[in-house]
């Protein structure tokens, strides 16, 4: 008989100080979010006196554990099982929830992927607790509760979120927010290894196999070079040239929200608070004015040009080069002096 799992809440006073991270190892060596969650995991335990812990289910796990450990897991919490094989909503939900009823750690944080944004609220659902999605920053304030930073009203305005007694505090955290920890070969860690239950339910979907399949593209907030397009473009048919702009440098194209919602460009390019994060070694900002709701996503952006008509527009303020000039021309000539470059 199948059943479903589910606790009591946990109340503040029932917790430790710790704090865990889902470990999402799939395709490990291109998607990094639980390693930069790991590094502002530290930053946060510093300020609570609390422990970094790394939860990770699966077969076969001791490289990820280990390279968990080397990127800032203080403890791991392990059910290795070839029954754990495949990432599965039903059952990774059931034992997240068991484990954190049994070590009740104060706060609970799962990376914004599409897995993470499914299984979360599976788990804050058994554990009765809240749970901020997509968040843009952590912090903890002169309490010591957690606060969680997140885009609200399509982006329009920025949420600061805690959750004043039931446990864990819950997030999910946009991939590329953080900058993960340089690998230390030193670190050291414990290891506690859990017994898969022997009542765990059934899963309804059975998976009978699966391929990852390659990405065709660089990911945007892992580009080195991001151009991005705002309306100073003028035109969809203008945007297109940014395009072969960024084959010639080898970039990605970003854009603001207004160029998205006119479905000038695809969703997924949108960078910004109510899209992605961006941490280029150099922006280009085409046309674009500046609003928080975009520039939020830039800081950790390495060099700053931006080309704009308006020598006031806070996208000018906040570069390393402004040139105030027509957006349209700017992209021209620099497709031309690449190109003559190149013949010579």
């Amino acid at each position: 008989m199948n059943t479903t799992t589910t606790t009591d809440r946990i109340d503040m006073a029932d917790t430790t100080r710790d704090i865990w991270v889902f470990g999402d190892y799939r395709n490990y060596f291109q998607n990094r979010v639980t390693l930069q969650i790991l590094a502002r995991a530290r930053d946060l335990a510093s300020k609570t006196g609390g422990r970094v812990c790394a939860v990770v289910f699966g077969h076969k796990v001791d490289e990820y554990v280990a390279e968990y450990i080397a990127h800032g897991a203080e403890k791991v919490y392990t059910m290795d099982d070839p029954q754990l094989g495949s990432y599965s909503l039903e059952t990774y939900s059931r034992l997240m929830a068991r484990l954190v009823d049994k070590h009740r750690p104060a706060t609970l944080l799962v990376g914004a992927t599409r897995f993470g944004q499914e299984m979360a609220p599976r788990i804050a659902k058994k554990l009765k607790t809240g749970l901020t999605a997509d968040c843009i920053d952590l912090e903890i304030d002169e309490r010591g509760l957690l606060v969680q930073i997140a885009p609200s009203f399509g982006g329009n305005l920025i949420a600061k979120i805690v959750t004043p007694q039931a446990r864990p505090q819950m997030a999910t955290v946009r991939p590329g927010t953080f900058h993960e920890m340089p690998h230390d070969y030193d670190a050291t860690g414990e290891v506690i290894s859990e017994p898969l239950p022997k009542d765990l339910p059934k899963d309804k979907i059975r998976l009978i196999s699966s391929e990852l399949k390659p990405s065709e593209k660089q990911k945007i907030e892992d580009a080195d070079i991001v151009i991005c397009a705002g309306r100073g473009m003028g035109s969809k048919g203008k945007l297109k040239k940014l395009f072969d702009l960024a084959e010639l440098m080898k970039a990605e194209v970003g854009a603001t929200r207004p160029l998205v919602y006119a479905e000038w460009i695809a969703h997924e390019a949108m960078v910004g608070q109510a899209g992605k994060n961006i941490k280029p070694k150099v922006l280009f900002s085409f046309g674009i004015s500046g609003a928080i709701q975009h520039t939020a996503a830039l800081g950790d952006a390495d060099f700053i040009v931006a080309i704009n008509k308006n020598p006031n527009a806070a996208m000018m303020k906040m570069a390393d080069v402004a040139i105030v000039a027509d957006a349209n021309q700017v992209c021209l000539g620099i497709i031309k002096a690449i190109k003559e470059k190149v013949r010579d």
